[in-house]
């Protein structure tokens, strides 16, 4: 299905949020994850079911200065 993770398209097998995060390789609880806009916290990754053409972001913090 297609989605639009950070801004690019992306063609996926994956049907939940959890699922996306495990394909294209985002590991660890203190990511930050948007479905839509809206908020999902990483205990609700795995219910939060995807759609061709929902917008995803994901954030994960960074080191620098």
């Amino acid at each position: 299905m297609k989605l639009t993770v950070n801004g690019k398209a992306q063609d996926v097998a994956a049907t939940t949020l959890a699922a996306l995060l495990a394909e294209l390789e985002y590991e660890g609880r203190w990511l930050a994850t948007a479905h839509n806009g809206e908020l999902v916290r990483a205990a609700e990754r795995g219910e939060c079911r995807l759609a061709e053409g929902d917008r995803i972001e994901i954030l994960s913090p960074m080191q620098g200065g």
